[in-house]
């Protein structure tokens, strides 16, 4: 069809030869575009504006080709939130409880603290049969459910909101990640206390605790006194450190006492100077290495994150540091980073590095999302790439070949070097049979959900392509017929 001034002006033409009194019929038909040919579909781009009778490019285009049925529903594809094959189950983030599912995934892989907790007494659960609602009330029964359904869930990830009600946290309020940690293993230590089986009773000093002695000498008598200590996570300062040895030389080395700091001396009867030094005597199967990021400002009076680069190895060896029983094994393998993204010490995100125990495969835990690395290689990649505090930008250093450098690690976990044994009861966790009814109860309740919302999808997608043939039956009756 001609352009739409060609037309207005052949469409008046004869204005400029036609008398008034001559006008006739064809005139105003030709003025008006009345009997103008209709544009048949296809040969035309788009509407003619000169053209009454064009029906192209008014919206048709939309409903009379193929149209993608995901346009008749926003609802999502239930499979979207299905545990993928060979894939561990991930937490959901209540608001700001991040730091909460980093540890709760740490603990989870450890093996022989799952198998314990699976062995606890829970007579409430074992009465209730897979028909009834069973609620978890003790820190253990929220910890047995949940560990059993990051196991058997059919789910991508799982809601941890019980276990963190029970708690009392808050979920709007990102609380100190290391302050948690350390109430939480005390909490769950008090709370295994009071099981009949004496291997339950112990299973946190079995796993997490360690001893050492704070050895002090008076400079004046030079009397010696060894004070015992258990720890279930070594302290340790990175400031002005490059790298873990660094750190744990720190924590080991003598310190002076003296002014407001003296020891009182039993044996002088006063007190006097002195000097005190930690000596490491036993270390406990998995060793938890706190690194000191969030220090108090004295300038500010609050607290800061420390971004310094702090070099590891995959393999810990720590005979060197160790005075106690020379028989202990001593040689650790990295089986978890914990590490803090951001600048600030009130805020960030919190996301944990964990190596497979049965595989030896590394994993990145994000909340509901979990990405398995490659090649068996722990890589904190984008972890790193935060913008530094200072003015300047600090380089991260070169790591050997078995270490890896970090300035958002908070929290290494080792584990003891074991000798690999063909005892399969050593590596495989076996969900009770308590309580992997109640998992099968809750996949019930997903796959039940899961053809819910896929009805759902199905009766929108044909109420759309009912729609859809509705639309194109109407546009066959629209075009005008040449002679209208």
């Amino acid at each position: 069809m001609a352009p739409r001034v060609k037309l207005e002006k052949a469409a008046w033409l004869w204005v400029e030869t036609v008398k008034p009194e001559d006008i006739k019929q064809e005139h105003i038909e030709l003025a008006y575009r009345i009997n103008i040919p209709t544009c048949k579909r296809g040969i035309c781009r788009r509407n003619c504006k000169g053209n009454p009778n064009c029906l192209v490019g008014i919206g048709e285009q939309v409903w009379l080709g193929e149209i993608d049925e995901n346009t008749f529903h926003n609802i999502d594809d239930p499979n979207s939130e299905r545990r993928e094959k060979n894939i561990f189950v991930g937490l959901t983030n209540l608001g700001a409880t991040c730091y909460v599912n980093t540890f709760l995934q740490v603990w989870f892989h450890n093996l022989e603290l799952r198998r314990s907790l699976y062995l606890c007494q829970n007579s409430r659960a074992q009465e209730h049969n897979i028909d009834s609602d069973y609620e978890p009330q003790s820190i253990c029964e929220h910890l047995q459910y949940l560990f059993a359904l990051l196991q058997n869930s059919n789910r991508k990830y799982i809601d941890p909101s019980g276990l963190v009600k029970a708690l009392g946290l808050d979920t709007g309020q990102q609380q100190d990640a290391q302050e948690f940690s350390n109430l939480f293993l005390s909490l769950l230590e008090e709370t295994l206390s009071k099981e009949k089986n004496p291997n339950l009773q112990n299973l946190i000093q079995q796993q997490f605790c360690g001893q050492f002695f704070y050895v002090t000498i008076c400079n004046q008598c030079g009397r010696s006194s060894t004070l015992p200590s258990r720890f279930y996570e070594l302290e340790l300062n990175i400031q002005g450190h490059k790298n873990l040895t660094e750190c744990i030389t720190e924590f080991l080395k003598e310190e002076k006492l003296d002014g407001e700091n003296r020891y009182f001396c039993e044996n002088c009867q006063s007190k006097q100077s002195a000097t005190r030094r930690i000596r490491l005597h036993s270390l406990p199967p998995t060793l938890n290495l706190q690194l000191m990021r969030f220090v108090f400002d004295r300038q500010t009076g609050l607290k800061k994150k420390l971004s310094t680069f702090i070099n590891f190895p995959e393999q810990l060896d720590m005979e060197p540091f160790l005075e106690g029983k020379l028989d202990q094994r001593s040689v650790y393998e990295l089986s978890a980073v914990l590490i803090h993204r951001g600048i600030s010490a009130y805020s960030g995100h919190y996301i944990a590095h964990v190596k497979d125990a049965l595989t030896g495969d590394w994993y990145k835990f994000n909340d509901e999302e979990i990405e398995k690395m490659e090649g068996k290689k722990l890589q904190l990649g984008i972890e790193e790439d935060i913008a530094d505090t200072g003015k300047t930008l600090s380089r991260k250093p070169k790591c050997s070949k078995g270490y890896h450098c970090s300035r958002n690690a908070y929290m290494l976990v080792y584990k003891v070097q074991e000798e690999k044994s063909s005892d399969l009861s050593r590596t495989n966790v076996k969900v009770p049979p308590f309580l992997q009814k109640l998992v099968d109860q809750d996949n019930h309740k997903f796959e039940e959900w899961c053809m819910e919302m896929a009805n759902m999808r199905k009766q929108s997608v044909d109420k759309g392509r009912a729609k859809h043939e509705e639309v194109k039956e109407l546009y066959d009756l629209l075009p005008a017929k040449d002679g209208w």
